[in-house]
């Protein structure tokens, strides 16, 4: 009995699973890499895994295989936001950066503005 999910792709949810770790994989080298990467290759690369990710959108070790590779995971979020938003991001850290910027607008509102007296432009 063959126990492999298939996607709506038709594909077994395995196959493309290793096809999405080997990419996942080469992206996170490609993100850390010293030597610099060559724009084409890094595009090819993510193309490719977008293309591996769209068609595991349904797939319910989605999560589970986002939460191994960062850039994979950034790079799905920000193919994601026009319907999810910040899916994937913890809430504490998204609530920590929204306070932090408030806190900058608001120093930066209370400094003095020059040429201006009293509040009047």
């Amino acid at each position: 009995m063959n126990t492999t999910r298939s996607t709506s792709a038709g594909q077994p949810t395995q196959g493309k699973l290793t096809v999405a770790h080997t990419l996942a994989q080469l992206l996170e080298r490609l993100e850390r890499s010293r030597v610099p990467v060559g724009a084409a290759q890094y595009r090819a690369v993510v193309q490719h895994l977008l293309l591996e990710l769209e068609s595991l959108r349904e797939a319910p070790e989605l999560g589970a295989f986002l939460d191994l590779y960062p850039a994979t995971s950034e790079l799905y979020e920000n193919t994601a936001y026009a319907h999810a938003g910040l899916c994937r991001s913890p809430l504490e850290f998204s609530l920590q950066a929204e306070l932090r910027a408030r806190e900058a607008i608001e120093r930066v509102m209370r400094r003095p503005q020059p040429g201006l007296t009293n509040g009047q432009s």
